[in-house]
């Protein structure tokens, strides 16, 4: 019999068994707004089951065994044959071929097929983060490889498959693949354009041979990669398969896996070129502008991964706070306790709200949508990912010592919050792309002013931050000191539309008040008393079976 001092009381049950999808209200209702009525139902029927999925205690035990599990290098056979091939423990397989048979690598061929992706990438990445790099980089290599016809006819159907299958062979012999990305040098990082990997031309027109290394090539063992190189006419962008079509193994040397904060459970690598065949996608010399849009999309996958570490986050600390009892009652029902919630909830809804409405503009695909992109895509890229840390942060101290342990769960989601900020260019990197925009793209303004514009008289708080960011957008002159603050202040009054339009009053109302009015503390938690926070936070909280 066990002893009375190990009675277990007070303990909250784990959040599982739930409907993922199902249980996000922003994300339902973003999802009904975004999607035409012929195929909104199959939507929501797709989304539901891979939220079933998501919720489950097998999707959760996956995601623990990746990432206690990482990925290892394998160099050599064992007769000292380079191989150079990446083992990853079978949940991680399991992960990713759900996700590929949920359609998370098909967008760009299918009638909403961005918001559709968007969404479950939204709900299925919350079981696991990690395995979501190459989803996003198999996606996002779609656009580029279209600026050659030929290439696209070879590789989007294998792209865009919902078929998954592991290991290395010519991809002629697989019903689907998954490509990575090799951009970043040593010496370079961020500034591609001083990279040294140099393409020799051979007599095949497109063929090339490649020497140089790569010091961050996203998700080694995929099928094929696209990576920058210079030609004699400038740096230039090439497909790199892993097997060559008669099923020889492309020289692809894999120097080490990092060793990184958080994102444990996928492999990223340093990779040596020495003679590694290629074909070029694009003009020689446009290399930059033949990878942007893939930059693009996987950027807009920054903002909505983000955007799913907050919702679990935020979900994970609600869901405690209503089962667990502190000093006479639960904890939600404590006024400072429901305060933190509520703005953590805030959050969390913005940042989902502004992804599909970034997802939608893809769908549309018309100029305006594209032009509101080329500013929307940074600014919500640089703002939706900095708060992801300071969410998950607060999140897991609504779990005390608890949240503080492994079993919990949300110490792997802090680690994982800093990644999106820093992947494909930090906050530095965004806040310089929008000025750029704003600089030599005066269409790009004005489609996002138009945007804003939709919610204008809603709220005066609304009115007086877009009268101030007008002002500060008179003057360009000397801008990059302050081109954080400004690109802030853009997120936030474009976040503010969004929610003033389509989020219930008590949402958006609060987001105004505090964003927007600066009736806001330097913490969260610090919402003013007045507003509506116990509806805030219960639309938050996360459906349960």
């Amino acid at each position: 019999m066990a002893p009375s001092t190990h009675t277990v009381t007070n303990q909250v049950p784990p959040l599982v068994g739930y409907d993922v999808f199902a249980g996000d209200r922003a994300l339902t209702e973003a999802v009904e707004r975004h999607l035409a009525p012929g195929i909104l139902r199959e939507a929501q029927e797709e989304l539901s089951t891979l939220g079933r999925a998501a919720g489950s205690a097998q999707a959760q035990e996956w995601g623990a065994q990746a990432n206690e599990n990482p990925p290892k290098l394998r160099t050599h056979d064992r007769y000292g044959h380079r191989v150079d091939e990446v083992d990853f423990h079978p949940a991680w397989h399991r992960l990713l071929g759900h996700a590929v048979t949920a359609g998370l690598t098909d967008a760009w061929g299918r009638e909403g097929g961005h918001v559709r992706r968007a969404a479950g990438f939204l709900v299925w990445t919350q079981a696991e983060a990690g395995h979501g790099c190459p989803l996003s980089m198999t996606h996002a290599a779609v656009p580029a490889l279209r600026t050659d016809p030929a290439l696209a006819a070879e590789w989007e159907p294998l792209l865009t498959s919902h078929v998954y299958e592991e290991g290395l062979r010519p991809a002629s012999q697989k019903a689907g693949v998954l490509f990575g990305m090799g951009m970043t040098e040593k010496q370079g990082g961020t500034d591609v354009r001083s990279n040294t990997t140099r393409a020799e031309a051979l007599a095949a027109d497109g063929e090339y041979l490649l020497t140089g290394h790569k010091w961050f090539c996203s998700a080694p063992m995929s099928d094929g990669f696209l990576v920058l190189a210079h030609t004699a006419d400038g740096l230039s962008c090439f497909l790199v398969p892993r097997v060559l079509p008669d099923g020889a193994r492309n020289p692809f040397a894999l120097q080490r896996l990092k060793d990184k904060l958080g994102n444990r459970s996928n492999a990223s690598g340093e990779v040596e070129f020495d003679g590694t065949w290629a074909r070029r996608v694009g003009e020689e010399g446009r290399g930059v502008r033949t990878i942007i849009e893939m930059v693009a999309a996987t950027r807009l996958d920054c903002v909505v991964g983000s955007a799913a570490l907050m919702r679990q986050a935020v979900a994970q600390a609600i869901h405690h706070s209503a089962h667990r009892s502190a000093f006479g009652g639960l904890l939600i029902e404590k006024p400072l306790m429901r305060n933190v919630l509520a703005d953590l909830a805030l959050e969390s809804e913005a940042a989902t709200t502004l992804a599909l409405r970034l997802a939608a503009a893809y769908d549309a695909d018309t100029e305006q949508e594209r032009a509101f992109l080329r500013i929307a895509v940074p600014a919500a890229k640089y703002w939706v990912t900095k708060r992801c840390s300071a969410v998950v942060g607060e999140a897991l101290e609504c779990l005390g010592g608890n949240g503080y342990v492994e079993e919990s769960g949300m110490p792997r989601l802090l680690r994982e919050a800093p990644l999106n900020s820093i992947w494909e260019g930090s906050g530095n990197v965004q806040a310089l792309d929008v000025l750029r925009a704003l600089q030599r793209e005066p269409g790009a303004l004005d489609a996002f002013l138009r945007e804003v514009g939709k919610a204008r008289g809603a709220d005066h708080r609304l009115d007086a931050a877009i009268k101030d960011l007008l002002t500060e957008l008179a003057d360009l002159e000397a801008v990059e000191a302050r081109a954080r603050r400004l690109v802030e202040r853009m997120a936030l009054v474009l976040q503010g539309s969004l929610l003033l339009r389509w989020a219930p009053p008590e949402v958006a109302d609060a987001f105004c008040a505090s964003r927007l009015g600066g009736d806001w503390g330097s913490a969260f938690g610090t919402l003013p008393h007045s507003l509506d926070l116990a509806t805030v936070v219960e639309r938050a909280r996360a459906g349960e079976s």
